[in-house]
This record gives structure tokens, sequence and C-alpha cells, in this order.
């Protein structure tokens, strides 16, 4: 028994002064890595705004507003139609474009108009309306007839342009003596006119043709564009 104890007491003294360490012994430190933690947006920091889908309409920075739509033009004021009845109290003929030869233009009162001379001219029926010189108001296209005495029956085709919703007569186109009209019609800046005539050599009042004539309007005069003609017996 004595001899162990100088054993266990060295052997406590070299585990204090050794592995168990002390107050003055040295001890060696493990050498540790930090690694930091992930940077995470702060709680109170504010989240980004997302862009606005509706980019069409947004104003650059620096730039200017986008036009105003300029307002429409006002529409022009409508012309009402010329119509047939308005040329019963119309003139006839003009100092420029003369009728039969009269200086100045005749007034029809009622569709008739009764000269010193003992002439007469009336008014007949047929009658058109419609644009002639492109300005988007009806015109009007009547027939009249002079009579001086006699067998003579003088025909003449004659145009009356839109001013404001009253004729004003613009030109005309004699057909002849005893060359009866029977129909008139306006479309496409044209009219047609129908009318009956003769053949050569034929009598006055022998009427054997139907003509088909298609007229312009050029300043102030009716230029025949074309006609056709068919047999016509009475």
């Amino acid at each position: 028994m004595r001899r162990t104890l100088p054993s266990f007491a060295a052997l406590t003294l070299a585990c204090l002064l050794t592995a168990c360490g002390g107050d003055s012994g040295t001890t060696a430190s493990a050498s540790t890595t930090v690694t930091p933690a992930a940077a995470t947006p702060s709680a109170s920091a504010p989240a980004p705004i997302a862009p606005s889908a509706d980019t069409a309409t947004a104003t650059p920075a620096g730039g200017s507003a986008p036009a105003e739509p300029a307002p429409p033009k006002p529409k022009p004021p409508t012309v009402p139609p010329l119509t047939c009845a308005q040329l019963a109290d119309a003139q006839l003929g003009s100092a420029a474009t003369p009728y039969n030869g009269y200086p100045d233009h005749i007034p029809l009162t009622e569709g008739i108009w009764n000269g010193e001379d003992g002439a007469t001219v009336e008014l007949q029926r047929p009658c058109a309306t419609g644009d002639l010189d492109g300005d988007g108001a009806a015109d009007a296209v009547g027939t009249v007839r002079l009579r001086a005495g006699g067998t003579g029956q003088f025909w003449t085709v004659a145009v009356w342009r839109n001013s404001g919703g009253e004729p004003v007569y613009r030109a005309l186109v004699d057909l002849g003596d005893r060359n009866p009209v029977t129909s008139v019609s306006v479309s496409g800046q044209r009219a047609t006119v129908v009318w009956l005539t003769r053949s050569d050599g034929r009598g006055m009042a022998e009427l054997d043709i139907r003509r088909t004539s298609v007229y312009r309007l050029s300043g102030t005069t009716l230029v025949e564009v074309s006609h056709t003609d068919a047999p016509y017996t009475p």
C-alpha cells in the first residue's frame, strides 16, 4: 500500500499540469471560421414598386403630354334640291346665253310668258332634277316650247343651277321645230333627253325617230356626249 500512494499522487499531478490544465498551464485554441449570414432585406425597407402595366399613356420624363384630338370640322350647310315646280316662276335665258334670240331673260309666270310680238313660251311637263355641275346640289333640267304664230313649235332643253335652293338659269340646247321631248332624267352628272324627230326627206309632221341624247354641262353650254336612234311609230 505504501508503494502505490506516491504513484497515484504523481499521476494526479501530471493530469493537472497537462490534460486537465491549470491556472499556470498553456492551452491550444482551435481555429474557428465564421461564415456571415446571407443578407436579407430589412423589414423596415419599402418594397420595390412594380412598373405600371399601362405604359402606352405614360408621359416620359421631360416629354410633353399627348396632343388632344382636333375638333371635327363643321359640315357645310345642306342645300335643298330644286324641284320642277320651282321652274314655273324662274327666269329663262340671259344676255350671255340668250333664249331664241331674245336679248334679255324671259320671266316665266306660272310656267308661261307672253311676248309683245305675239310669241308664247310655255314650260312643258318633261323635267328632272339632279346634280349636273358636281357641287352636290340637285339642279333642274326642264323643257320649254315657243309658239311664234303659224304651225311652228320650237322645243328647247334648259338647265337651271341650284343656287342656295333657288333656280338660276345656266344653259340650253335648241332641238328645233316640232321635235317634242318625251322624257328627261339626270344621273351621274349627265342629262338624258328622249325626243322625237324625223328622217331626212320627211315632212315636219312625219315623226319616225325616237332619239335618246346624253348631255353634260360645260360652263353655260349643254354638250351632247352621245345619242342613239330607234324607230318610232305614232
